[in-house]
């Protein structure tokens, strides 16, 4: 029984994560709070049940009411779409900072940050995209060096990743994708962080989230096909196409950018890390209580479900 009736806020709480960590919360009867620029859409996604707060997230005194009498953060923002990306400075550096500072100031401890899976400045200085990840870099050393009783959540790509490349029954892949890579349910992430923000014992941990397997875009294209029974055709872009295009747009819009540091990254994702997937699986399962959903199960629920 959920002793403490506070709520817990969720900033992002109507983002891609955001929202299934908002539902798992709803399910373990807590009481949650979400700061969100549009109430109307936030309440069609999120239900009745929830306290929507409308307001921008980059204004520190809509922060500072956000925050009023609440038992724990989540911090879960994402300006990674084509009407946010040029604000994403101000919403996933300046507003998460002025979130943490806030949160001090009103003695609030528990902390859980949503994060990448895993941040590798070496790997992102070798590929001359340090930009993708500077922010998350930032903000990660930040609260491991803070007074909060923090935990990370390294959250692996979405299964949706995968399906986005798909159009017409054929997989059209930047660079190939062949580099193995962990994935996961966006449900998996959603219960796995509203378990963290309730426990006591996970202070000062950083957790790599990801399903029970690592696997290629070629290798899902085969997955999906056999499970189907109809076959979806795999075909590789060149990623230098995807770098011209960035280029040509950078003076207009920059998300076509930030799309080329995306598909350079899972191209050249770390073999020492997709081979540790099971093993991080193996992790999740032990430390939080939950029935993980695969991606063999996910494709059944897009393609077969009646």
């Amino acid at each position: 029984m959920n002793v403490d009736q506070r709520p817990i806020v969720v900033f992002g709480g109507t983002g891609h994560y955001g929202c299934r960590i908002v539902s798992k919360l709803l399910d373990k009867q807590e009481k949650v709070r979400v700061l969100s620029r549009d109430s109307r859409k936030a309440r069609r996604l999120l239900g009745e049940n929830v306290d929507i707060l409308e307001g921008d997230v980059t204004r520190r005194e809509r922060i500072v009411q956000s925050l009023a009498g609440v038992k724990a953060i989540i911090i879960c923002l994402s300006a990674m779409n084509r009407k946010l990306i040029r604000k994403m400075k101000s919403i996933e550096r300046d507003a998460v900072l002025m979130i943490l500072d806030e949160a001090q100031k009103a003695r609030i401890d528990r902390l859980v940050y949503v994060s990448g899976y895993d941040l590798r400045e070496d790997l992102l200085r070798e590929l001359k995209m340090v930009k993708f990840g500077e922010i998350k870099l930032e903000i990660e050393k930040r609260i491991k060096s803070s007074r909060f009783d923090w935990t990370i959540i390294g959250a692996a790509p979405s299964f949706e990743l995968f399906f986005s490349f798909i159009n017409n029954d054929t997989m059209s892949v930047p660079g190939g994708g062949k580099n193995p890579i962990p994935t996961v349910s966006p449900e998996d992430i959603g219960e796995i962080t509203a378990q963290a923000v309730l426990r006591t014992d996970l202070s000062g941990r950083r957790f790599r989230v990801t399903g029970p397997e690592a696997l290629s875009f070629p290798e899902a294209v085969e997955r999906i096909s056999t499970i189907i029974n109809r076959e979806i055709k795999y075909r590789v872009i060149p990623l230098i196409i995807v770098k011209i295009a960035a280029v040509l747009t950078l003076p207009f819009h920059p998300f076509i950018r930030f799309i080329y540091w995306s598909v350079k990254l899972l191209n050249n994702f770390p073999a020492d890390l997709a081979t540790k997937v099971p093993e991080d699986h193996q992790h999740l399962l032990a430390t939080f209580d939950y029935t993980p959903i695969t991606f063999d199960m996910e494709i059944r629920n897009r393609f077969l479900k009646e």
